[in-house]
């Protein structure tokens, strides 16, 4: 156990795993009792703040009846996971999700070193507004990783159309997952070197064989162990996570934070790898299903990290 995780628990439930600790909490709140610029990186794949994980809707998704989750039929006999209808969002929707990541920011620059960096999952239809909503709150946008994947989101017929329209699709079949790079500003002056020396952070780590990271990295979907293990609507599959965590520490040291933790895949991937990391999540049930899924996860092998182990 990480006993020096402790201060970061405050009076909320946790559970500490060997390198790790979880709290059950809304993440606003807790990151405003967090002592400032104590955090060396946040890996994260946020809700987006929309209505798609309250409990009326993820019931509505589990029974089958859509709700705002998409429910889509089986295609070439693959069985399609619900996905949420980010295309239904209204005006109203869009504007609640730009002042919710900015809020979201500020709280993270504030507990972020100078030179942390954010790892932000997003999608093709929201990733501007999210991006520039969270350098809007003053942090330096760094580009992104490509996740080339196929999800099956897209390329459908017009719906209830599809025999009259038979060549034409509504929107391009996704092929990738951006995650935003960001990175709190270096103080006036600082270089680079200077911040890694006192603060540990300012770049990413290179790759195991010493080769820079690289900005696109083909993933296959979630693999079936790891959705058996942790049942997670928006679960990412260890190979990747592994990689994404790998990179936001540059020395190999410090606090990685993942503000939406889920099941705690992100946290697995930290535990995977021999990071410290805090994963924080408001809705029990997911709390709970964390504490079993994370070493479990964890101790699952895949080709990525045996490779890159091999070189450390």
């Amino acid at each position: 156990m990480n006993t020096s995780l402790l201060p970061y628990a405050f009076a909320y439930k946790h559970h500490f795993f060997e390198q790790s600790l979880i709290v059950l909490a809304d993440c606003f709140e807790w990151m405003t009792r967090v002592p400032e610029a104590s955090i060396h990186a946040i890996v994260t794949d946020p809700p987006y703040g929309v209505k798609e994980y309250d409990f009326d809707q993820l019931e509505k998704r589990a029974n089958g009846n859509g709700g705002l989750w998409r429910i889509p039929p089986s295609f070439d006999g693959h069985e399609r996971s619900p996905l949420p209808r980010f295309t239904a969002l209204t005006e109203t929707d869009l504007a609640r999700i730009e002042d919710y990541f900015i809020a979201w920011a500020k709280s993270a620059l504030r507990i972020l070193r100078p030179g942390g960096h954010i790892f932000l999952a997003s999608n093709a239809l929201l990733s501007q507004m999210v991006f520039t909503a969270i350098t809007h709150a003053g942090f330096e946008y760094r580009g992104q990783v490509i996740r080339l994947v196929r999800t099956l989101r897209g390329g459908d017929r017009p719906k209830n159309a599809e025999q009259e329209f038979t060549n034409v699709c509504t929107m391009p079949r996704s092929c990738h997952e951006p995650w935003g790079i960001f990175r709190k500003p270096l103080p006036n002056g600082m270089k680079i070197s200077d911040c890694l020396r006192e603060f540990g952070t300012g770049g990413l780590r290179r790759k195991p064989d010493g080769n820079p990271f690289e900005d696109v990295i083909e993933s296959k979907r979630t693999p079936q162990a790891e959705r058996k293990v942790a049942d997670h609507p928006s679960l990412k599959p260890q190979s990747l996570l592994r990689q994404l965590v790998y990179a936001s520490l540059p020395l190999g040291e410090g606090v990685v934070v993942d503000p939406f933790m889920g099941s705690g895949s992100t946290i697995a991937a930290c535990e995977a790898i021999g990071y410290t990391s805090i994963g924080i999540e408001r809705y029990e049930e997911y709390y709970l299903l964390a504490q079993k899924a994370i070493p479990a996860l964890a101790r699952l092998a895949t080709k990525e990290t045996q490779m890159s182990l091999s070189l450390i």
